[in-house]
């Protein structure tokens, strides 16, 4: 018995399993599960209550704009309430928007509700990966945010699937409605849990937080390395955002071979599941080694991704397309990592939230003009993607740097 305990601890160890991580990523499971069983088909949802492509490209808009926005006060009241209060406040927000959704079904709903609930993953990332840096040492920092991010693809590969499921059983309408039905439901159940098992760390600091309301201020923190690797990400992130809303549209409506609900909730099962693959292996040889190989090789599998979606036009080779989208996961932890290992140690959950709002707001603009490409042509859209990815990879492979392997705390 005390054997099998000595096991289980350093299992725990290896992978940063502690009390709060626990409660995060019980969080992370039920609220991206209510999540993507719901949000992936909202541009049908859209479409079949008569919405055209603009109104599709602008939600996507929305969502990076808007994420962009939350980010930097999600980062703020992260520092100054404390992770567990600020979670419980993201989560409401995000239940408000569901429940919208669920009373009004109507195009315009959408997008009141998407105000609310888009919210969620923006503002709650720089309070999760504050807690991760505080909760875990440096030398563990790369397999926290990894095991955070495979724990997070398991919703992203079940939750599609239910989704799809209850679109071909309901209908487009009904069932993305109901899928909204659980996905509060199962934000109710995280609440509960994330208040029960995440530690209160205001009682950690004998001063009361402050944080820093100025984003200016924080900007000026910023090294030259986490520039770079900014500069890098916000043109590979418009090869991810300029088709990103249109991928359901390609495969459900477009092609010569359109797919169900069903198998498109499977093809974004064969996704994540290829991304769980990867995480943990990637993330231990990075924590040993060094990050930059492994976040260029990830930049290289956003960029390829629309080019090979343009030539898959059956469900078959939707799944090779899908297999490529899921390798674009390789580096994407040890991205998060080296964001963290470049900002300064008493401004992480800050520089994290400044970091995606610059981002975000520049890449709100090709998701915004995403309904325009389209619209021109969905060959246009993918090749205009790849061209930016191609971009932004290079830049890294000449300018990206980080710090060399982590050390283990003293």
């Amino acid at each position: 018995m005390h054997r099998l305990g000595s096991s289980a601890r350093r299992v725990a160890d290896f992978f940063g399993l502690k009390r709060s991580i626990v409660g995060l990523l019980a969080m992370v499971i039920l609220v991206g599960m209510g999540e993507h069983m719901a949000e992936q088909f909202l541009p049908v949802y859209l479409v079949a209550l008569g919405a055209g492509f603009a109104t599709v490209g602008f939600l996507n808009g929305m969502d990076n704009l808007l994420g962009a926005l939350y980010s930097f006060p999600g980062g703020y009241l992260s520092d100054r309430l404390g992770t567990k209060r600020a979670l419980l406040i993201f989560n409401t927000i995000a239940m408000g928007g569901f429940v919208i959704v669920i009373a009004i079904p109507q195009w315009w709903a959408v997008l009141l509700g998407a105000v609310f609930f888009l919210s969620w993953t923006a503002i709650s990332l720089p309070a999760t990966m504050g807690l991760v840096a505080k909760v875990l040492p440096k030398n563990k920092r790369t397999m926290g945010v990894s095991v955070h991010s495979l724990v997070r693809r398991v919703p992203m590969a079940l939750g599609p699937i239910a989704g799809g499921l209850l679109v071909d059983r309901f209908g487009r309408q009904t069932g993305v409605r109901l899928a909204f039905v659980g996905a509060l439901a199962m934000a109710l159940v995280a609440l509960v849990l994330q208040q029960w098992l995440i530690e209160d760390d205001r009682k950690k600091a004998a001063e009361p937080r402050t944080g820093e309301t100025n984003p200016l201020k924080v900007f000026k923190l910023m090294t030259p390395s986490l520039r770079n690797l900014l500069v890098a990400d916000i043109l590979v992130r418009f090869c991810e955002q300029i088709p990103y809303a249109f991928v359901v549209i390609w495969a459900m409506n477009t092609i010569a071979n359109p797919v169900s609900g069903t198998q498109f909730g499977l093809l974004r099962t064969i996704e994540m599941a290829t991304a769980i693959f990867v995480y943990i292996p990637v993330a231990y040889m990075a924590d040993k080694t060094t990050k930059k190989p492994f976040v260029a090789a990830t930049f290289a599998f956003f960029t390829l991704f629309p080019l090979v979606l343009l030539f898959s036009t059956s469900f078959w080779m939707l799944v090779a397309a899908f297999v490529l989208r899921g390798l674009k996961e390789f580096g994407e932890p040890t991205r998060k990592a080296l964001i963290m290992d470049l900002a300064p140690e008493d401004k992480k959950a800050a520089m994290f939230g400044l970091y995606y709002l610059i981002r975000d707001v520049i890449v709100s603009v090709a998701a915004f003009s995403a309904g325009f490409l389209w619209s021109m042509s969905p060959r246009t859209n993918l090749l205009t993607a790849f061209a930016f990815g191609a971009t932004g990879t290079i830049w890294f492979a000449w300018k990206g740097r980080d710090l060399g392997p982590s050390r283990k705390a003293a």
